[in-house]
């Protein structure tokens, strides 16, 4: 994929979260009623969630964490109360002001700064442990390991990231433009083969000082992703 078609793509999901699905993402992620559907979604999402933070140390005090692609902020919320301080980035403005609004007054020993913004931006400076939950599910598999390449040069000891694995199930529903109802679909998801995925990582330049360490795969209804964890050797 070219750059030029990358920014088209970052572009049309900025406005699929800024305006056709904001409400739908709103709802998806408080604790209002959803369709059965959605309910699926929800849980996966809640479950891979944990499964990305239980790949954070316990104690994040002194750690500084890039939530990459943050949407409405409980993945940012629950690293700072254990202790991070996180930068918290989205494309998406109407996303980040739902995060802003819904973010505790005390988040106990950490603290989240919301940001409008491009995640790969290096004036965000360095972190410590980067995470990134399904915000690049929508890229194949070379611009994610252009991306993870861009973000590990300012990753100082983990990355964690989730991918669309390449799956019987989720090609069914690519093909068939089913992940979400017609109203609320988002530009498309692109199934990724983790052995491919895994080799272009080791093959890239930017990212020999990391290898794969831990891998999982969340599946719950219409919820597929896969998570990967770097870590700097």
């Amino acid at each position: 994929m070219s750059s030029l078609a990358f920014e088209d793509r970052r572009g049309r999901l900025e406005t699929y979260f800024n305006a056709t699905a904001m409400e739908a993402w709103a709802r998806l992620t408080s604790e209002a009623p959803v369709s059965g559907i959605r309910r699926t979604v929800r849980a996966g999402r809640q479950s891979m969630s944990e499964q990305l933070l239980a790949w954070l140390p316990t104690d994040l005090r002194e750690a500084h964490v890039l939530d990459a692609g943050c949407g409405v902020g409980a993945l940012s919320v629950a690293a700072a109360r254990r202790g991070a301080r996180v930068t918290a980035v989205d494309i998406a403005g109407n996303l980040v002001r739902i995060a802003r609004e819904r973010a505790p007054l005390d988040l106990g020993p950490g603290d989240v700064a919301f940001r409008v913004g491009d995640f790969l931006d290096s004036r965000l400076g360095l972190f410590d442990h980067v995470v990134a939950m399904d915000s690049l599910i929508h890229y194949p598999t070379a611009e994610i390991v252009r991306s993870l390449g861009i973000l590990a040069r300012r990753t100082r000891r983990s990355l964690v990231f989730t991918f669309a694995p390449e799956t019987p199930a989720l090609r069914l529903m690519h093909l068939a433009g089913r992940l979400f109802p017609r109203g609320d679909r988002a530009p498309a998801i692109e199934p990724v083969s983790e052995p491919r995925l895994r080799a272009a990582i080791a093959a890239a330049v930017d990212l020999w000082d990391f290898r794969v360490a831990r891998s999982v795969r969340i599946s719950n209804g219409f919820y597929i992703s896969q998570a990967l964890e770097l870590v700097r050797r």
